[in-house]
């Protein structure tokens, strides 16, 4: 897991938190927030395991040239 992936999780956990006081208080503004924060940490978190990918087949391949 690379920082990436790990800041998006934590965003992402940050904009369902702020869904759900944005639900118990009954304030539009701060679920709408919670749901551009969920997105937004979701949308890291992928690129961050997409930028993992493409390094694990980078390694790949130096390994099979070092064969």
């Amino acid at each position: 897991m690379n920082r990436d992936e790990i800041k998006g999780k934590a965003e992402a956990i940050k904009g369902k938190l702020k869904q759900a006081a944005g639900d118990l208080t009954d304030n539009e503004r701060l679920r709408n927030e919670g749901v551009a924060d969920e997105v937004a940490g979701d949308t890291q978190e992928a690129f961050g395991k997409a930028r993992r990918k493409v390094g694990e087949v980078i390694e790949d391949i130096g390994e099979s040239i070092k064969r």
